[in-house]
């Protein structure tokens, strides 16, 4: 298997201006239904509710985010920010984003701006009557604000909220999958932490070493169960030569050997030991309980610079980067980001669950990897829409 390719785990900020009844097939207002925000007198007090799955994580995102909107209520004192975060109880918040949404829209009340997965775009064009962004503000609005005053956004990230030759969003935040590795473990087991691996042939050989002579877990990948979404089994499957879906996006390939290779890949970390069985909140609780500081990687490493031209302003982040390492290789892959590939039709949810609970079942239960893959692609393909 190669390297991985980076797939967008992003999230989009995307404004919902949807009426109570937008729901099966009728969702408004859309493109045709969209009418332009007007300028706001001076002084005209406005109150928006912004829903964010961060503000269901502790700690550094939702101390991050709270300051950000301190200081966004002190430059536009007239307006006021409600910030919450999704209706649910999953474990991850993010998987509550839409039927949150869906649940306010029944009840008349959804939020005005909601951030949403790019997986998740699909849906939200087609059934939650997202408002065009270049219909609400203008065209030439929606470039300013991706040019900046600056420091314009990264090329790439332009365009991934557009749909149907609208823009629904902006790109917020960024994520691509990043392997860390625990120094002191790699010492425990007589591993170099100077050398550390460079395929994942290398990674179980070193997960081995590290569960057998120190009794660690010695590897944990959070893209292998069902509440971790797929944004990050996407991209272990792309970087291994294959797909998920097909680029035109009506059949599913999730059953193909290089899907298969990932999970019997994950599977044999588990089987041999050297990768512990553990749920996406155990997994994140035992990370942290193996870093020093868990916030600080929250906030040091985190979401990706969306403006780059701000790592090399003094003053800005030109300090930050140059001081951390880890970066480096993270920036770089927004050159070559691809993004997390939205599944057709209103029941683009369960066809992703379906594949997630085969991954983790194969993963975790040691199931056979072909034969359930294909089984779940079989299921999720009779959920595919028609045309």
């Amino acid at each position: 298997m190669t390297r991985t390719r980076p797939v967008l785990g992003a999230v989009l900020a995307t404004v919902l201006a949807v009426s109570g009844c937008g729901l099966g097939g009728t969702a408004s207002p859309g493109p045709a239904n969209t009418t332009r925000i007007p300028e706001l007198a001076p002084g005209q007090q406005v109150s928006i509710v912004f829903e964010s799955y961060n503000y269901g994580m502790a700690g550094a995102w939702t101390d991050t985010f709270d300051a950000l909107l301190a200081e966004f209520g002190e430059r536009y004192p007239n307006i006021t920010v409600t910030a919450r975060k999704p209706q649910g109880n999953s474990p991850n918040p993010a998987t509550d984003t839409i039927s949150s949404i869906q649940n306010q829209l029944v009840a008349g009340a959804p939020p005005d701006v909601a951030q949403l997965g790019f997986s998740d775009l699909d849906f939200t064009v087609r059934q939650l009557g997202a408002a065009p962004l270049d219909l609400l503000v203008g065209r030439d609005e929606v470039d300013r604000a991706f040019d900046g005053a600056r420091h314009p956004y990264a090329p790439r990230a332009r365009t991934l909220d557009d749909w149907d030759g609208h823009t629904y969003g902006m790109p917020f935040v960024f994520s691509t999958p990043v392997l860390y590795f625990n120094a002191s473990l790699f010492t425990a087991a007589g591993l170099d932490p100077e050398r550390p691996p460079t395929t994942w042939a290398e990674a179980a050989t070193a997960a081995a070493r590290i569960a057998e002579r120190t009794g660690r877990g010695g590897i944990y990948l959070d893209c292998l169960t069902k509440s971790a979404m797929d944004w990050c089994f996407q991209s272990l499957v792309r970087s291994n030569g294959g797909r998920v879906i097909s680029p035109d996006r009506r059949t599913l390939t999730y059953a193909e050997d290089p899907a298969v290779e990932v999970t019997r890949m994950a599977r044999d970390l588990v089987t041999s030991g050297a990768m512990p069985v553990l749920n996406q909140k155990q997994g994140y609780e035992a990370f942290a309980r193996g870093e020093e500081s868990y916030t600080r990687i929250a906030r040091d490493i985190g979401y990706l610079p969306l403006r780059t031209g701000l790592l090399g302003e003094p003053g800005a982040l030109a300090e930050w980067a140059a001081a951390d390492p880890l970066l480096a290789p993270n920036v770089a892959q927004l050159a070559t980001m691809e993004p997390w590939v939205s599944m057709p039709g209103d029941n683009y949810l369960q066809v992703r669950d379906g594949m997630m609970e085969a991954v983790e079942a194969i993963v975790f239960q040691g199931s056979d990897p072909r034969s359930t893959l294909a089984a779940a692609q079989a299921a999720g393909t009779a959920l595919l829409p028609a045309s």
